[in-house]
């Protein structure tokens, strides 16, 4: 079984989208920068839990 298989709906939908629906280039970069930055800032909390 693939990991694009195991990855929640909403993740999926999210890879779609950006496959089929994104036409230019900022508008994949603007979407790359939010997704980075809300991974970032769950890598900190993550990070934070594991060293208390």
């Amino acid at each position: 079984m693939k990991l694009f298989d195991k990855l929640p709906k909403s993740i999926k939908k999210s890879i779609r989208y950006i496959n089929q629906d994104v036409t230019s280039l900022d508008k994949l970069l603007q979407i790359e920068k939010e997704l980075n930055k809300h991974i970032q800032k769950r890598k900190k909390q993550l990070d934070g839990e594991s060293s208390i």
